[in-house]
């Protein structure tokens, strides 16, 4: 027992007379030890901080209803806001037109946009457009001295490869991680449309939606969107937009405010097992088609409901997101060749693609009591995940339906307490003349009834 004191006794006075250093050596073996730094100092300047203030009216569900004002002999008030922020990452992507590149949902609905520099500078961030469908959205700075990263061949990678992510998680400022990419493709999370995703085990967290993912050139590959996690925090599983989509989307936001994606205009379903034996083909080697637009690409070629389309331009379709990713990646007006399956025979059916187009209905055209709103058809993001109804996509000021509490993009779910499937069927209702119309009103979390007079 002596002996052994004795020898932890010489170790300690060792290492109380030998510094101890708390990093690798620089040089070992006469080589530089690798590292990030040098990469990382390029590519931080590009990198931002984005936080937004959006000012969101809160309803009172009795003084918002002018029955209830009546009744009690209230005045009209003004609603009350509140004002929410979030935080945020960018990337700049072009350095003399002051373009960054952001999350959708970083900047959904803000009034107020501010971008904070790598070198402390706060600038005002003016929206260029968005596209819910990628998540992707482009802002607006003025400033001099501001850097870019490029964009990189993001259908080079491959799995295995090293990446690093930057960004602005839980409001900390910069912070730099670094994993590999561990799948590419990935599909399947909800609220987004075009889903082609690059999966890294990169640490990404709750306020790096928006930032960089770079590979070790310093190059976007990626702008990191979102996370797969149980309990909020990274579990090592981060998604990123590819380079090769953000580029096609930044360029027609940049040129229209928005992204004009061709369509074959139908609507389609998952093969399961049972299905595959009745139509004559192998699970997950096709979807169905339920329905087929009027005056679209595909009623042009002759497609009809019951057709299973196996692949597009050469690119096979195994589910109903491969299809809307395939469309997504194709430009309007691109001609391609649609493999199908009809009755047991495979056909190759040519059509062009065009912009896929919502209809929508002046509320005065309809009925004088919905004067100063505009309704459409609800965008795919809705109906994908099975929702219904039609969608505000117009409110005049000083009309009767903004007196009444409506706003754009309110989500109308039913008429006098019944449910409405699509712009149709709300038309078909109108039409009817009802005696008083109550609409059933979505608005974020909260749903309500507004009484139009």
């Amino acid at each position: 027992m002596r002996r052994i004191l004795f020898c932890l006794s010489a170790i300690l006075f060792a290492c109380s007379t030998t510094p101890v250093l708390a990093q690798l050596p620089s040089v070992v073996d006469g080589q530089p030890m690798p590292s990030l730094a040098p990469m990382i100092e390029r590519v931080q300047p590009a990198v931002v901080n984005i936080n937004t203030e959006t000012r969101v009216k809160v309803r009172d569900p009795f003084w918002d209803d002018p029955f209830f004002r009546r009744f009690f002999g209230a005045p009209n008030q003004p609603q009350r806001e509140r004002v929410e922020r979030s935080l945020g990452s960018g990337v700049i992507v072009d350095a003399a037109k002051g373009l960054v590149l952001t999350n959708n949902h970083v900047i959904e609905n803000a009034q107020d946009i501010k971008v904070t520099l790598a070198d402390g500078r706060t600038l005002n961030g003016e929206l260029v457009g968005t596209d819910p469908e990628t998540d992707i959205a482009v802002i607006k700075v003025v400033a001099k001295d501001l850097h870019a990263l490029p964009l990189a061949d993001s259908s080079k990678l491959r799995v295995g490869d090293f990446v690093v992510a930057i960004g602005n998680p839980f409001g900390l400022g910069q912070t730099v991680t670094s994993g590999i990419v561990s799948a590419l493709g990935r599909s399947g999370l909800r609220g987004v449309g075009v889903q082609n995703f690059i999966q890294t085990d990169a640490s990404i967290n709750p306020g790096n939606s928006g930032g960089a993912l770079v590979n070790l050139r310093g190059e976007l590959i990626g702008i990191n969107t979102a996370i797969f996690t149980p309990s909020g925090g990274n579990v090592g599983i981060g998604f990123a937009v590819p380079a090769d989509l953000v580029r096609e989307v930044i360029r027609q936001l940049v040129q229209f405010g928005e992204v004009k994606r061709g369509s074959l205009g139908v609507e389609s379903q998952d093969i399961s097992e049972e299905m595959a034996t009745v139509l004559g083909v192998k699970m997950h080697a096709g979807v169905v088609l339920t329905r087929v637009l009027a005056n679209s690409p595909a009623e042009v070629a002759g497609l009809k409901v019951g057709d299973v389309i196996t692949a597009l331009n050469g690119k096979a379709i195994g589910s109903v997101q491969e299809l809307i990713n395939a469309e997504a990646l194709l430009p309007v007006g691109q001609r391609v060749i649609v493999k199908i399956v009809r009755d047991g025979k495979p056909l190759d059916v040519p059509t062009v693609l065009k912009p896929a187009e919502l209809r929508q209905l002046s509320g005065e055209r309809l009925d004088p009591r919905l004067s100063g709103a505009q309704f459409g058809d609800l965008p795919d993001k809705y109906t994908r995940e099975g929702v219904s109804g039609v969608l505000v996509t117009r409110v005049t000021p000083g009309s009767k339906a903004e007196q009444v509490g409506l706003q754009k993009d309110d989500l109308v779910r039913g008429i006098n307490r019944a449910a409405i499937a699509d712009l149709t069927q709300f038309e078909q209702y109108i039409e009817q003349k009802p005696r008083q119309i109550v609409l059933t009103v979505v608005r974020g979390n909260q749903a309500f009834y507004v009484v139009m007079e």
